[in-house]
């Protein structure tokens, strides 16, 4: 495979998150976040790890862009910490939190490399959680004004912001199974905090634009994954467009003007209960791009002893298929599917593969680190995003997860994904045999 292959002006870059690589948790004026919160409960998170170190990124970013650079990346998929910004989520901004994104954002283009800029990324500051977080209408308000702050402040620096990232995860992992912050569960907590996702979701995207410079473009990002069937039956095929309307249509059809998708999973249609009069039309906005991030394919059953859900997914490791560290199972042809299921929609312009990568048992030895699976993983998914850009003009690009090791939400420290692996102790950095393959992909060379 050579980048030659990719049609001209395909978009290579990486991705991370404010969360996963920032630390300095209680320095110079940030406030906390639901993710700090979360960390300190005994037992939610693996280990007992946390954000607050890190990767160090806040202090260390400089030498960090200079190893993007040395790998050639030109593009990097960021995210802004909002209670680094407004510790309270509203009202009094805070200087030094807003001076910092732009030294990064700064040192970024001093390097040639071009900021993608994620303004929500599961970190809502604590505050607005004590008042309801996403199921209280009135975080989508301050949402809002956090949005435009931001584009307003970082207008001449950004011109690629998306605007959340994987709404369907922190709604529904975070308020329907109580796995990541705030730790809640249930439908009586999903519902309205996906409403109001989808809300700000809009809304945030309407702000961008009337903010951001003129050859600004807008997008979002969505989590998709690709169901196939256990058997070929009616319950089952019923089954998998369950799955289909709640994991993957549930944020972007509202977007696209389709409404939620209640025809596919009657049981959707109680978030209306959280609806005001004007929401149908105010959760559309016609994205620049949509950001496409897979990483896995189920294989679905119905099942009577899931209610509401009625369907089942069937363990990867159970099938005998090979998996990731996080036991998510290797299928490139979900990629290829998915990104064509979305390019289908007339609705969606661009579409962006904003997060694609792998977690495998790493081992620094010597200063290297040999991770042939990735470096697989890596050619065989982006031959499948190659495959589905030769089938449409939509797909115009693909980032990798992650630049970095690092926190890896409440599975800690133990899952690796970087591309440069992060000794958490010394807070050294190791460019994995990955990141080698992929600065010669960059260069124009075989791989």
């Amino acid at each position: 495979m050579n980048i030659k292959d990719f049609p001209e002006g395909f978009v290579f870059g990486t991705s991370t998150a404010a969360y996963q690589i920032e630390g300095a948790h209680n320095e110079d004026g940030r406030g906390p976040s639901i993710w700090d919160d979360f960390c300190a409960i005994p037992g939610k998170v693996a280990r007992g790890d946390t954000g607050n170190v890190a990767c160090d990124h806040y202090h260390r970013f400089e030498s960090d862009l200079d190893i993007m650079k040395d790998l050639g990346f030109k593009n990097y998929r960021l995210s802004l910490s909002w209670s680094r910004i407004l510790p309270y989520g509203v009202g009094a901004r805070n200087e030094k939190g807003v001076d910092f994104y732009h030294r990064l954002l700064d040192a970024c283009h001093k390097r040639d490399i071009e900021p993608w800029v994620t303004i929500y990324h599961w970190d809502l500051p604590s505050s607005l959680q004590a008042r309801g977080g996403w199921t209280d209408r009135d975080t989508y308000h301050a949402f809002c004004d956090y949005t435009d702050l931001v584009t307003r402040e970082y207008r001449d620096s950004v011109k690629n912001w998306m605007i959340l990232n994987e709404p369907f995860v922190f709604t529904a992992v975070g308020h329907f199974a109580g796995i990541h912050a705030p730790g809640k569960k249930g439908l009586r907590n999903f519902l309205p905090a996906a409403h109001h996702a989808t809300l700000a979701q809009a809304e945030g995207g309407r702000i961008a634009r009337s903010n951001a410079r003129p050859d600004a473009q807008i997008g979002t990002t969505i989590s998709c994954a690709y169901p196939t069937p256990y058997k070929d039956n009616e319950r089952t095929r019923k089954a998998v467009e369950r799955y289909d309307a709640v994991f993957n249509r549930f944020f972007i059809d509202p977007a696209c003007g389709r409404g939620y998708p209640v025809d596919s999973f009657p049981a959707l249609k109680r978030v209306y209960d959280y609806a005001r009069d004007g929401d149908e039309a105010k959760v559309k906005f016609d994205f620049d791009f949509i950001g496409i991030q897979n990483y896995i394919r189920d294989v679905v059953r119905f099942s009577l002893l899931q209610p509401v859900l009625w369907f089942k997914t069937i363990d990867a490791a159970k099938r005998g298929k090979d998996t990731t560290d996080m036991g998510w199972e290797i299928y490139p042809d979900s990629m290829y599917q998915l990104l064509k299921k979305f390019a289908d929609y007339p609705e969606i312009k661009k579409i962006y593969v904003t997060e694609s990568g792998a977690a495998f048992p790493d081992e620094l030895k010597q200063g290297r680190v040999a991770d042939p699976r990735r470096q697989q993983y890596l050619k065989d998914y982006m031959d499948a995003t190659l495959r589905a850009s030769r089938e449409s003009s939509k797909i115009n690009g693909y980032f990798v997860w992650s630049f970095l090791d690092n926190f890896e939400w409440a599975e800690g420290y133990r899952p690796r994904f970087g591309l440069v692996y992060v000794d958490y102790e010394s807070q050294k950095r190791y460019p994995k045999d990955s990141a080698f393959m992929l600065r010669d992909f960059l260069a124009g060379r075989d791989i």
